[in-house]
């Protein structure tokens, strides 16, 4: 399981703000390149984001489902990206302040290609992919503090 921690300079229920809205998903999950349809009740559980991934032509369409949410402290998902497989996806967010949040991102391959042929190279790009996207989601988080 990758995990990857930031702390992002903006309370949680402004973090959580970014997670709830599920049509910012491909602003700041990389790979991610266009929402194609939300839930309404997103993000209570079962409900779905509906996206594509991948460059153009050679992008994919899947969805993820809410397994998990407790608001301003956790949401799991299951990523779903076939023929490549499924991940479950793991936010926690912890206040560490007023205006400071630790988030923690853990990502497993739950299903298909992916966790099959795990190696640590992989590994490294799935870290990496997540560092990157944790970076925007604080971005996100910390421009709509600033806009309130």
């Amino acid at each position: 399981m990758a995990v990857v921690e930031k702390v992002i300079e903006a309370p949680a229920r402004q973090v959580w703000a970014v997670l709830a809205d599920g049509w910012t998903y491909s602003d700041w999950v990389v790979g991610t390149a266009h929402m194609r349809n939300v839930d309404d009740d997103w993000p209570r559980v079962g409900t779905r984001l509906y996206h594509r991934a991948g460059p153009w032509p050679f992008s994919l369409e899947d969805c993820s489902t809410v397994l998990a949410c407790e608001p301003e402290r956790r949401l799991v998902l299951r990523v779903q990206l076939w023929p490549a497989g499924e991940a479950v996806v793991v936010f926690t967010l912890e206040p560490v302040g007023p205006d400071t949040t630790r988030v923690l991102l853990a990502e497993d391959f739950a299903a298909g290609p992916l966790r099959w042929i795990r190696t640590k190279i992989n590994d490294l790009v799935l870290h990496l992919r997540n560092e990157e996207t944790l970076d925007r989601l604080s971005d996100i988080a910390r421009r709509q503090k600033s806009q309130q």
